[in-house]
């Protein structure tokens, strides 16, 4: 064999191990952004499970608060519905709803000291606050995985093989304008 048919099989070998190596780092990518949406789904479905208990907690004391409670059943309903369709768009207006309704449900509760004083309340209530930190921690590393990912495919010459292999991006987990601004604690408390 001639130098020049070892300069070409080295040189060929050296762009399929790239080639290899990048589709295994777009492999590793997407698996890293379906871990992170399992690690929230995981949370949202303990969420889920939890707020009927606080709820049904509520109605005993807070009769005169049906439309507080309706709220949160309602946007319970809603991330429900997102989280089951993978629709991560939806997901982030329903989470907004929730947390917003959670917020009122909570500024409400104050009003009632029997309430505060349960103790299935104040577990429900800290298990919930517990959750819902958990929540924003994975949203953060969702959106960091979902960043790693979208950057890499843009990349030269990295997406010549994400197209070749049709890795896509993955959407981004968005919150409304409301949940990002600074919280209104009067107009909770509705002074």
């Amino acid at each position: 064999m001639s130098i020049a048919t070892f300069v070409f099989l080295g040189i060929f070998a050296a762009l399929f191990l790239y080639a290899v190596t990048m589709y295994n780092n777009f492999v590793r990518l997407k698996n890293n952004v379906a871990q992170a949406w399992s690690n929230i789904d995981v949370l949202l479905k303990q969420r889920h499970d939890e707020l009927p208990k606080l709820v049904e907690a509520c109605k005993q004391y807070m009769q005169h608060e049906c439309g507080v409670l309706e709220k949160v059943t309602q946007a319970r309903a809603a991330v429900h519905s997102a989280r089951e369709a993978g629709d991560v768009g939806a997901l982030g207006a329903a989470e907004t709803e929730l947390r917003l309704g959670l917020g009122r449900l909570f500024a409400v509760a104050e009003n009632y000291p029997e309430l505060r004083a349960n103790e299935n309340f104040q577990h429900l209530q800290n298990r919930i606050s517990q959750i819902e930190a958990q929540i924003a921690d994975r949203r953060e590393f969702y959106n960091d995985s979902v960043n790693a990912n979208n950057v890499r495919i843009e990349q030269f010459p990295d997406n010549v093989i994400a197209t070749l292999f049709r890795f896509e991006p993955k959407p981004l987990l968005k919150f409304k304008e409301s949940e990002t601004r600074d919280v209104n604690v009067k107009a909770l408390f509705g002074t």
